[in-house]
């Protein structure tokens, strides 16, 4: 769609349905964002420099030499460093769920916008090749879209003229959902869970960011690594919307 038309197609659509905010309710109006209002705005905790190489987490107050992250320890990343756009709470929290759960991929304007603001962000995913964590068929079924490649789609114009979106991975274990288990049992879980999608290319030259909407424990993000590292990827990087 030209993107005149969309613009014009907007501002009827906010006329006759003005946005309401995923966070408060009200009215979205004088806010960057198109679903969270300008009071809730300042809500979204946006992750800057200093932050953990190894979640993307962010070091508060003065930081004096190494730090230990307790978001990831024990986690021995397969990767080499992760970044993050917010935390998962509040607002932020409310465009994940929604787009998640609620079929809410309107919600995917937003999330780029603020990753968008975030030139860390930017940088980190300039001429990369992203790789959207991929849901097993079963889910896919149930959910109807995979909510990691709608965003890695978003970001991928964000990243340089080289950035592209490749699905390298396919799911081989049906596993359910992980809030109920501890990090240990999380990275058990996740072992073996991920393989190369058949007729994939995966060399040492190009770098390979994987794409998820939240950084939890890391145990999924590090079982894709494992796998692309074992598919002779070399340079493994991640990226999140959230973390927490």
């Amino acid at each position: 769609m030209p993107m005149r038309l969309k613009s014009w197609l907007e501002v009827a659509s906010d006329l006759l349905f003005p946005p309401v905010c995923l966070s408060c309710g009200g009215l979205c109006e004088g806010s960057e964002l198109r679903h969270v209002c300008a009071r809730c705005e300042p809500l979204i905790v946006r992750v800057r420099e200093p932050v953990c190489t190894t979640c993307g987490h962010p070091f508060f107050g003065d930081v004096d030499g190494e730090r230990m992250c307790p978001h990831c320890e024990g986690l021995k990343p397969a990767y080499r460093r992760a970044k993050t756009a917010t935390l998962f709470k509040g607002p932020a929290r409310e465009l994940v769920l929604s787009l998640k759960y609620r079929d809410g991929l309107f919600a995917l304007r937003d999330m780029k916008t603020i990753v968008a603001a975030n030139d860390e962000m930017r940088a980190f995913l300039d001429d990369a090749v992203l790789v959207p964590v991929p849901l097993h068929p079963r889910k896919w079924r149930e959910r109807g879209f995979n909510q990691s490649l709608l965003l890695a789609r978003e970001l991928a114009s964000l990243g340089g003229p080289e950035c592209r979106v490749e699905e390298l991975l396919i799911r081989t274990k049906d596993t359910e959902s992980q809030t109920a288990f501890d990090r240990r049992r999380r990275r058990q879980r996740m072992k073996n869970a991920f393989a190369p999608r058949k007729g994939a290319a995966i060399t040492p030259e190009l770098r390979y960011v994987l794409v998820d909407d939240v950084f939890t424990t890391g145990s999924t993000l590090n079982a894709c690594a494992h796998a692309l590292r074992d598919a002779g990827g070399v340079m493994v990087d991640v990226v999140t919307f959230g973390h927490g």
